[in-house]
């Protein structure tokens, strides 16, 4: 076989063995995984300082719920879909199941379980309360962080404005009224 004969197989087999040579890293930037292949990661949640060495593919809800204990928070479609999984990263509400925890190095994150000032609820848990704004409970912790998140942002003027505003979380039990409620008492 000549130079000029190289098959489509052997082409490819030399491609990858020459492209092995390539992916030696010529530097480690910070952040960049480790030997293990293990980010670190220091954040803070619910005012408590933390630190994961964790995969950087990991999201974080997962280590939230699965790393930290923290299983309010709930794990519902894991797509981004439903709102369950709904966390405050430095005041802005976001679906933890769509975010990458190895992002999340020094930021400020609050959970359901953050919300409450010891035996005191936040109001908006106080409201949820009050006006029944849950049924079987699955989407609550989610439902809650919006709801604080809608009152903060100021869009709770009206009953649209706010379900317009949680439209993001799915209550399969249909508790939405309730929900509605619950928002108004604590905007006032």
């Amino acid at each position: 076989m000549t130079s000029g004969d190289l098959s489509r197989r052997r082409f490819f087999a030399q491609a990858a063995v020459a492209s092995v040579g390539m992916t030696v890293p010529m530097s480690v930037e910070p952040g960049a995984p480790e030997a293990d292949g293990l980010v670190e990661v220091a954040f803070t949640v619910n005012g408590k300082g933390e630190r994961l060495r964790v995969d950087p593919r990991i999201t974080l809800l997962d280590a939230l719920r699965e790393r930290l204990e923290l299983t309010g928070t709930k794990k519902g479609c894991d797509r981004g879909q439903c709102g369950a999984c709904t966390v405050h990263v430095d005041g802005r509400r976001v679906l933890s199941c769509l975010t990458l925890v190895a992002t999340m190095d020094g930021k400020r994150l609050t959970t359901i379980e953050g919300l409450a000032k010891g035996d005191r609820l936040h109001p908006v848990q106080q409201a949820f309360i009050d006006c029944d704004g849950f049924q079987c409970g699955f989407c609550t912790p989610g439902q809650i962080m919006s709801a604080v998140a809608v009152l903060r942002e100021g869009h709770a003027k009206s009953d649209e404005e706010i379900r317009e505003a949680m439209s993001g979380n799915i209550c399969r039990c249909g508790a939405y009224p309730n929900i509605v409620e619950a928002v108004k008492q604590a905007r006032s």
